[in-house]
Formats: structure tokens, sequence, C-alpha cells
């Protein structure tokens, strides 16, 4: 979506890549920076996290077994889910305002998921993350495939002009 704003779609469209590997870059290239920073703020929180609270629990929480399977599957396979759905609204809408807004209904199931784990409707167990995180992934593939199958660059370069 930047790419309009910067007004330098038409080059990007016209690079002699196949459009998987335009959106595969498109996709890393918003994806690296998220897990990163989200990364970063995980190694500021566990530490000081287990600073505060273990005088309070007699041990240290962080790293744990679940914590482990979020920072290492539900995160990345998260950040690529919201990343390639944030791709292919941008190619399919023109107003960035509407771009966010629509990309921001990936937070319904993860919401949805918090309140159910909150609730105790589902434990919050090292068994269910991984089932998560294979629900994440085999939707990351899909919509990683629909994305290359709706993806029409001549169409974006005629709706520019």
């Amino acid at each position: 979506m930047g790419e309009k704003i910067e007004k330098s779609l038409e080059p990007l469209l016209a690079a002699p890549i196949t459009d998987s590997e335009l959106l595969f870059g498109k996709s890393l290239a918003t994806f690296l920076p998220s897990i990163a920073a989200t990364y970063i703020g995980a190694a500021i929180f566990m530490p000081l996290a287990d600073l505060l609270t273990h005088d309070i629990l007699g041990y240290y929480y962080y790293p744990n077994e679940k914590m482990t399977v979020i920072l290492l599957l539900i995160i990345p396979i998260t950040c690529m889910l919201s990343t390639q759905l944030s791709v292919v609204i941008s190619s399919r809408v023109n107003d960035l305002r509407t771009a966010y807004h629509l990309a921001s209904v990936i937070l319904v199931p993860f919401a949805t998921i918090l309140i159910l784990f909150n609730a105790n409707i589902i434990p919050f167990a090292t068994t269910n993350l991984l089932l998560i995180s294979a629900v994440i992934a085999i939707a990351d593939v899909v919509l990683f495939y629909v994305s290359t199958i709706t993806f029409h660059r001549e169409e974006i370069l005629t709706r520019l002009e």
C-alpha cells in the first residue's frame, strides 16, 4: 500500500519477477521489522518480569514452554498471516485507511482465542497452542496461494492511471 502513496508502484509492478516473488518480497519486507520488534520487546520484557517477580514467585517464570511456543511458532506465523492479509487487501483497495480497517479483521479470531483462554473455556496448554499454530500455518499457506491467484499486476496498473 505504501507504494501507491510514494508513487513507486509502477516500477515495482514492472519488475521482471513473478507475482509470487513480488508478493513474497512485500511480505518479507513487512514481516522482518515487525518480528524483530516483537523479539526485542520480549527480550526486554521477560528478564524484567523475572527480576520483578522472582522474590514473589520464588523462581524465574520465563522462559517457559508456553512462551517458547508462542515466540517461536505462533508469533512468526501470525505475523506472516497478518502480512499476507494486508498484501491481499492492499492489492484490492485504493485507499490506505480502508486497507488498514479491513486488515484489522485479523484481530477478531485472536481476540476470541484470548477470551476463551482467559475464561478457561479452552485450557491454556502447550498442546492447544501447538494446535492453534498448525491452524494458523495452514491459513498462511492458503492465503499465500490465494494472494498469488488473485494478484493481477496489470489490473493494478490500469487502476493507477
